[in-house]
């Protein structure tokens, strides 16, 4: 088995607790630090993932341990997460522009046309020494883009007027949603996302959606984050949303953007368009995002990426 490999625990469970009660489960997956752990000890795991006490007995059934990314159970070393996805690493989480592009259907693709050619600047610059200088006419919602406030409130921050404290090197809380809902539930909801900490973080909503970007699949059925999903993060304390889909909102239920408005109305950035999401672990990663410093302006691509500390 390759040392990069994760693995989880699928079973059913009957728990039963010493003051009386029982709770049940099918279905259930958890993270484990492992291939090579023994049923009690994912027991423990599980009672530890859904922050039980008074437990008196657990039993699993039908226990399979399969290699699979894992998705953030709490009680799984950190640090065991960080090294089985490739410690010391930078991950490229931005889709490259390129002229033609079309990110979201229905707005311009960048155009790339030379201002300076090399042929032309060798008669302006000693023998042997030439440039290229081009200029890219885009919409700032290009490829892998930031919302500031002003994208949204007129009176709200700018490019110019960001922090950078608040778009580098954030600590990045993971979700890893891509097999967490059917096609008819595309909205990520405050149930989903309840089991973590995300005070002072990036909270990066991994839905899958990215394979099909650049491809007219993209543009529809896409997962979103919920209104009131947004409204959870913005009380327990994240300080970015990012998500790897076509929008933070819901593009095929009219033209309200309660994400939009109720994060960037609060002040926390909206990173859209992220790719490469499942190269990084549940917790442990640091992000950055940070767009040219424009003033007047809302939405410009970003270099995104995410480390994985040694």
């Amino acid at each position: 088995m390759p040392a990069s490999a994760q693995h989880r625990a699928h079973f059913d469970f009957d728990i039963r607790f010493g003051n009386g009660g029982a709770l049940s489960g099918t279905g259930f997956r958890l993270d484990l630090p492992s291939a090579d752990v023994s049923e009690k000890e994912i027991a423990r795991l599980l009672i530890q993932h859904l922050g039980l006490a008074l437990v008196s007995d657990v039993e699993l059934r039908g226990l399979r341990i399969v290699e699979e990314p894992h998705r953030g159970s709490r009680g799984v070393d950190i640090g065991s997460d960080a090294a089985a996805t490739g410690a010391g690493r930078i991950v490229d989480l931005s889709h490259p522009i390129r002229a033609g592009l079309v990110t979201y259907p229905g707005l311009p693709a960048p155009t790339i046309t030379p201002h300076l050619t090399r042929e032309d600047s060798r008669s302006r610059y000693a023998p042997g020494t030439e440039f290229a200088m081009d200029v890219i006419t885009m919409i700032g919602n290009t490829g892998t883009y930031l919302d500031s406030p002003f994208h949204r409130y007129a009176e709200g921050s700018d490019l110019a007027g960001l922090d950078l404290s608040s778009l580098v090197g954030l600590r990045a809380e993971v979700f890893h949603l891509a097999d967490s809902w059917d096609a008819e539930s595309r909205g990520i909801r405050p149930e989903m996302l309840a089991d973590r900490d995300v005070r002072g973080a990036a909270v990066l909503l991994h839905t899958g959606w990215d394979r099909w970007f650049g491809r007219p699949e993209y543009g529809s059925g896409a997962s979103f984050l919920t209104g009131e999903g947004a409204q959870w993060l913005i009380d327990a304390g994240a300080v970015l949303v990012g998500i790897d889909s076509l929008n933070i909102d819901d593009t095929e239920s009219g033209g309200e953007r309660p994400a939009h408005s109720l994060l960037l109305g609060a002040g926390v950035h909206v990173v859209e368009h992220l790719t490469n999401l499942g190269e990084l672990p549940p917790r442990g990663a640091r992000f950055t995002a940070a767009p040219p410093a424009v003033e007047g302006f809302g939405t410009f691509p970003v270099r995104a990426f995410g480390e994985i500390a040694g």
